[in-house]
């Protein structure tokens, strides 16, 4: 062995490691926290907060799929009081007196006589002129290709309220 050597040796018995060998590792890359300045920060996570951001995003979502479906639910609402109008004055259409026969997509004007019969004319109620009418409108219509009619103008004491 060479003097060098020797001197080496000599220099590695008397060195003592600082580092305790429970808080070292051969793969650094699995411990949880950084082991040297260049890593990354790793910070523990405040667990309420976490929760708490989860709990506002989950709340949001959810409040806006139920308003969305509460809108779905008002337009079906409409559109079956709607239908339902329609059901109504189709039913009093069907009742009344008619001396000529209506066609589709063309626009009648629906009466109630003094004896609350109903008459379904072709006559507006501005165009009546001076002759004196004994009757009250109740609605114009149109008639519908399903057979229904359609309220284009109504007389609001006729129907429900909306």
């Amino acid at each position: 062995m060479s003097e060098k050597e020797k001197k080496d040796k000599k220099i590695n018995e008397d060195f003592i490691n600082p580092i305790d060998p429970d808080k070292i590792t051969e793969n650094p890359h699995n411990l949880p926290y950084p082991h040297n300045t260049g890593s990354a920060v790793v910070k523990p996570e405040d667990e309420g907060r976490v929760k708490g951001n989860a709990m506002n995003a989950m709340e949001h979502q959810t409040d806006m799929q139920l308003d969305q479906i509460y809108k779905q639910m008002q337009l079906l609402a409409e559109q079956a009081k709607g239908l339902q109008n329609r059901k109504t004055i189709s039913e009093k259409i069907y009742g009344a007196e008619m001396r000529f026969e209506p066609l589709i997509n063309h626009v009648y004007h629906l009466y109630q006589k003094e004896d609350k019969a109903y008459l379904l004319s072709l006559i507006a109620p501005d165009q009546w002129g001076r002759s004196k009418k004994s009757f009250e409108f109740v609605a114009t219509v149109r008639l519908l290709a399903d057979h229904t009619w359609d309220i284009l103008e109504k007389n609001g004491k006729h129907f429900e309220e909306e």
